[in-house]
């Protein structure tokens, strides 16, 4: 069996707005029914384990309502950092789950193709992650004002969502990130701990995450794209 956990639990800050980034209306759908539409649709995803902030559980309801949403999914409050979030949706997973999908509410670009693809790696290999080669020249700066160096991209890589593992390996992964009292910002990062190899899987297209007020028109466009 195969879940997927939406992360929907964050603040958002960085948008500057009052109202939260995946309730923002966007083609016509708000941010975080694109990115449920997405696992809705997928073949591949048997159940969705939704993260929410505690007291929005009422406003996810009417969303599935509204669009119409089937597959079986379930409600979890989430926690002070993404990764307690994820731990609290790791515990909701059907205990016949193998293989979950985490991905960011805010990411709803995402393709069935990625999904899949991460799926299959993950079985393979135990952990894989969306990632894009990064082509821009990144320079590293201590003060935020000048260039120290520049950094060889040609070992870069961005990472994105979905992230997708063996439920034993992340569950593993994060135990031993929660022993250790650390933060980690990715799932993947966990895995580093647990010297788990993850394998990198580049999408068919463009997969943005809501992030910044200037990154809607983009995101709006690319949902607007005819299938």
């Amino acid at each position: 069996m195969v879940s997927a956990l939406i992360v929907a639990a964050g603040k958002g800050t960085r948008m500057g707005r009052d109202v939260d980034k995946v309730f923002l209306e966007i083609a016509g759908r708000p941010v975080l029914a694109h990115t449920w539409l997405q696992f809705e649709q997928a073949k591949t995803v048997q159940e969705i384990v939704l993260v929410v902030r505690d007291g929005l559980q009422d406003s996810i309801l009417k969303i599935a309502e509204r669009f119409g949403f089937k597959k079986s999914f379930v409600l979890v409050a989430g926690g002070k950092e993404r990764q307690d979030s994820v731990w609290n949706g790791l515990a909701a997973l059907n205990p016949a789950s193998e293989i979950v999908a985490i991905q960011d509410a805010a990411r709803p670009c995402t393709s069935h193709e990625l999904i899949s693809a991460t799926i299959e790696a993950a079985r393979k290999v135990g952990a894989a992650v969306a990632a894009q080669p990064v082509t821009d020249s990144i320079k590293e700066s201590r003060d935020g004002k000048l260039i120290d160096r520049t950094l060889d991209r040609s070992k870069l890589w961005a990472v994105q969502t979905p992230q997708t593992f063996r439920v034993e390996v992340i569950r593993r992964a994060l135990s031993e990130v929660r022993k250790r009292g650390l933060s980690v910002t990715d799932d993947t990062a966990a895995c580093e701990l647990i010297e788990q190899p993850v394998q990198l899987v580049v999408g068919p297209g463009p997969n943005p995450k809501v992030t910044r007020p200037e990154d809607l028109a983009y995101i709006e466009l690319l949902l607007q794209r005819p299938p």
